[in-house]
């Protein structure tokens, strides 16, 4: 940027940065929205500003724990940054297919000019014939639609995978690992499962028991105590949800055997859990990040790029040794910070 020295010294005492912002480190992954993907490195210089104060609508199965919060976050950071507005809208849970199909047409007919969707089904817009009359991205949940062209997020097999590959390096006999899933076929447990299934091939560690539960500390309780009751699993591994429970459980009445624990995503607790030594292992998909380049990837749609592919960050293994604060700017929001419903410039 060639700026003369008269109009630095201006920019500087008006408070504006001249300094081009550091580029993401994202991946690009293909075949898209395949199971098994190439990755290739991205870097990627954000945006500074938007062309114009574009309205994003933004729907999201819930906010009912700190991985869609975290999303929020880098929504609302990256919004606030380009001078974009939006509107987030909830659907209450993965089963609520008909309540999330109801918000995509208030969004799709609305004064938006691009949707984010977080979709509770891959098949989301199966019902929705013709062509979408803006452009839709496909925010953390994959959408298996040929008008959907841009998905931001990570690849759950790869996460499933690189967390069992961990667990089952822990085990040098035979052992059972037991596995707290979120709800069924949503989302990405079933990749998050057969990841981890496929990885503990040929190795020490089976997998004895399946549990799902919606993303619920009281269900994942009841998850944990049933699944206590029936069996002697030697590992767990489950939903941030589902291992934070476990900590909390066996911080109260600890197991009768040691049990190795593995959260297949991130949070605020678990960061804590293996700060302390309480937990094994965690995959990190950098939530705040993805939220912040979703904003972004739909400012440059809009502005006349094409759709982008499978885009996001690399997932990180955090294990005790590497989830100090400083690394987790990109994971994890403020403390004190709450989600955001409607943001305007």
């Amino acid at each position: 940027m060639n700026i003369s020295p008269r109009i630095l010294l201006l920019l500087i005492a008006l408070g504006i940065s001249t300094a081009e912002a550091a580029p993401w480190q994202l991946e690009q992954r293909t075949p898209f929205n395949a199971i098994e993907q190439r990755t290739k490195p991205l870097r990627l210089t954000p945006l500074g500003s938007a062309q114009k104060p574009w309205k994003l609508c933004v729907l999201v199965p819930h906010l009912k724990d700190a991985y869609w919060i975290g999303i929020n976050y880098g929504l609302a950071t990256q919004a606030k940054k380009l001078g974009v507005s939006f509107e987030m809208f909830e659907a209450g849970g993965y089963p609520n297919h008909d309540r999330q199909l109801t918000q995509l047409d208030q969004c799709l007919s609305g004064e938006f000019d691009a949707v984010l969707l977080g979709a509770v089904s891959p098949h989301l817009l199966k019902s929705l014939p013709g062509e979408l009359n803006k452009p839709v991205l496909a925010l953390v949940n994959k959408l298996d639609d040929a008008r959907v062209g841009t998905h931001i997020g990570v690849n759950w097999y790869q996460m499933g995978s690189l967390i069992g590959n961990v667990i089952k390096s822990r085990f040098t006999s035979n052992a059972s690992l037991a596995l707290l899933a979120g709800p069924e076929s949503v989302g990405g447990t079933d990749l998050v499962e057969q990841g981890i299934s496929e990885s503990l091939s040929g190795s020490k560690l089976s997998i004895g028991a399946i549990r799902h539960a919606d993303n619920n500390r009281h269900l994942q309780r009841e998850q944990l105590q049933q699944l206590l009751e029936a069996s002697r699993p030697d590992a767990i591994v489950g939903s941030a949800v589902a291992i934070e429970v476990a900590v909390n459980q066996f911080g109260q009445t600890p197991p009768s055997h040691p049990i190795v624990l593995g959260s297949s995503y991130f949070s605020p607790a678990i960061a804590r859990a293996l700060q302390r030594g309480k937990i094994a292992v965690a995959c990190d998909d950098k939530v705040v990040l993805q939220g912040m380049v979703a904003v972004d990837l739909a400012v440059r749609q809009l502005q006349g790029d094409d759709a982008f592919g499978d885009v996001g960050p690399a997932i990180v293994v955090r294990t005790p040794d590497n989830s100090d604060a400083p690394a987790l700017a990109d994971s994890l929001p403020p403390a004190e910070f709450y989600p955001v419903y409607r943001f305007n410039p």
